[in-house]
């Protein structure tokens, strides 16, 4: 209950000083860099799902470079 006071009391002190206008771009630059941090977390996780797959990825490769060479060796 009491947070709902504050944040009512909080609203209105900004409007207050700033205006309403200035407070929903307030409100709005904290949205977007809410949403900035989120893609970043997101961008960290896929980075590390690429790396893990490339890793795997190149020790496959390695696998079939030794084979065909291998396997092409003898060929005259």
């Amino acid at each position: 209950m009491y947070g709902t006071y504050f944040l009512l009391v909080f609203f209105s002190i900004l409007v207050a000083y700033a205006g309403i206008e200035e407070t929903m771009k307030l409100f709005a630059y904290a949205d977007l860099q809410l949403r900035y941090a989120i893609v970043q977390v997101q961008m960290k996780w896929m980075g590390w799902k690429l790396k893990r797959t490339l890793v795997k990825d190149t020790r496959d490769f390695k696998k079939f470079l030794a084979e065909y060479k291998n396997e092409y060796e003898d060929m005259p």
